[in-house]
């Protein structure tokens, strides 16, 4: 069994969350497989083993998640990018767009070195809005966007194509179509 076959196996689909009409793909469920997450680990960094990665950005909150393993994979700091007002100390921020309006993120302003390259992760990709938003942020730190990580993406959304304007290298380890 491959390992994209291995983590839809586990992946939960929730009818109308978070509002009627959305079918969400959960992926809460691997979290209690700690092998699996090793792999799915393994996994997502394999794709950039030749690139020299300085930093990994994780987006809020799932991100997190293997955003985190992801940093202690290739052994560099971990960055997280919250929504706005949730980082205690100076922020960047950037506002994109959403299906029903604007939202806000932010990173800490000493958090990239200029010229390093950075691995944008986040566990699902859609639109691809959220980690366009991102990108912007470590370009306003005059750092390069290496590439894009996701657990999941939803193909039969333009996200791939709205990401491949920042950076050619944007791998998914499960794909729906």
């Amino acid at each position: 069994m491959t390992i994209e076959e291995k983590t839809k196996a586990v992946i939960r689909d929730v009818q109308d969350f978070p509002k009627p009409g959305i079918l969400f793909k959960d992926i809460t469920p691997i979290l209690e497989n700690p092998i699996l997450c090793r792999e799915i680990t393994e996994a997502l960094a394999k794709p950039f083993a030749d690139e020299e990665i300085h930093a990994i950005v994780g987006v809020e909150s799932r991100g997190f998640l293997f955003g985190m393993l992801l940093a202690q994979h290739f052994n560099v700091p971990f960055i997280p990018v919250r929504k706005a007002g949730k980082l205690p100390y100076k922020t960047i921020s950037t506002s994109y767009e959403l299906e029903y309006g604007k939202a806000v993120i932010e990173m800490h302003t000493d958090a990239i070195r200029p010229e390093w390259n950075v691995l944008i992760h986040d566990d699902l990709l859609a639109t691809g809005g959220t980690a366009a938003a991102a990108a912007q942020l470590i370009r306003m730190q005059n750092a390069r966007v290496k590439g894009f990580s996701f657990l999941v993406e939803l193909a039969f959304l333009p996200g791939r194509e709205n990401l491949e304007k920042h950076c050619d290298t944007v791998h998914a380890l499960v794909s729906y179509t």
